[in-house]
């Protein structure tokens, strides 16, 4: 094997892992940055210049608190928990394509760690593993809340799993591809799927709020009903592993809805600025509109986490099974009936 490409890899995966890391840190400082703009208020401000070391004083203060595990909590599983869910969320962005190659020299360089053609039900097996962790953490803390929390995930999870499921048959149907890397190369110029599956995006961004635990659909969390919900018993780091865990999982979700639907890396004018600005300073231009797009949408998750209310559990699941799963057969059989339209003619 080529040590050039290993070496590559390597160094992509690790720059990857760092952003999200990064991403996720400073995610908590958005959103309550967020929140405090929503709600008239300053938000933190005391550490730093407007308070932007927030987010390495919250991580300190993580791995100087006192770490507690249950006397009749199972060990094993009580440590394995927030450590699975951690890394299902990271392995999810093996598949994004991030830009458009990079030419070094004779050599092209993806800026995509794996391209695999079934990138789509890769990125559904490891939304379908997240949920182990939280099952697993909320199971082996012998606490009834986070076990009825630990269930409520689970539910939630396959309940919403299955209208994000068939929202991308519709897309598949348009694209004809279950490589994320195709997806987005079709989308070039101004033929975003968006345009042309706007059922289907709205369908999957509702379910991706549902897989995310996000507000509206926090029930897992339930602080009302459950305390802390599946993490009530954590602290220290391992607490910080399941909060750091969301936040990635929000950055994934958004970066793959920014790649399914409008376009991933591609822009207007895109050609134009790759004709002029070269083989290296052209992909990372597309780089950072990627990252646009997914900022775009993290703003969105936390917008909508502090304006709307919580659902209902009963509200919840009607939701999912009575109203998306229908709407999203229905928009496949739209899709179908007009895609054998075209091509008839």
């Amino acid at each position: 094997m080529d040590i050039a490409f290993v070496i590559e890899k390597f160094v992509l995966v690790a720059i990857i892992f760092g952003i999200s890391l990064v991403i996720a840190m400073y995610s908590t400082y958005a959103e309550r940055k967020v929140a405090a703009f929503l709600q008239d208020r300053l938000g933190p401000d005391r550490a730093g210049p407007f308070g932007i070391l927030q987010p390495l004083a919250d991580g300190l203060k993580m791995f100087m608190k006192e770490e507690i595990i249950p006397t009749n909590a199972s060990k094993w599983l009580f440590m394995i928990g927030p450590g699975l869910a951690m890394l299902t969320a990271c392995i999810g962005t093996a598949v994004i394509p991030w830009g458009s190659a990079i030419t070094i020299g004779d050599r092209v360089i993806p800026l995509q760690v794996t391209d695999i053609n079934v990138g789509i039900l890769y990125i559904f097996g490891v939304v379908s593993l997240g949920v182990y962790g939280v099952m697993i953490g909320g199971w082996a803390s012998n606490n009834k809340y986070s076990l009825l929390s630990a269930i409520r995930a689970a539910s939630q999870n396959i309940s919403y799993e299955i209208a994000m499921g068939l929202s991308i048959i519709a897309l598949l149907l348009v694209t004809g591809s279950m490589s994320l890397k195709e997806i987005v190369e079709g989308q070039h110029g101004w033929h975003w799927n968006v345009l042309y599956q706007p059922v289907g995006f709205i369908l999957f961004m509702v379910c991706a709020f549902a897989e995310t635990n996000r507000a509206p659909f926090d029930l897992p969390e339930c602080e009302t009903e459950l305390i802390g919900g599946y993490h009530t018993e954590y602290s220290s780091m391992k607490l910080g592993f399941y909060l750091f865990a969301e936040y990635i999982n929000m950055f994934v979700s958004a970066a793959v809805m920014a790649t399914l639907y409008f376009g991933g890396y591609n822009y207007p004018g895109m050609d134009w600025v790759l004709a002029n600005t070269g083989a290296v300073i052209g992909p990372l231009i597309g780089v950072g509109v990627f990252f646009i797009k997914i900022f775009a949408f993290i703003f969105f998750f936390m917008w909508v986490r502090w304006t709307i209310p919580r659902f209902r559990y009963d509200q919840l699941m009607h939701l999912g099974w009575k109203v998306l799963i229908p709407l999203a057969i229905a928009n496949i059989v739209v899709t179908s009936v007009v895609i054998a339209v075209i091509e008839g003619f």
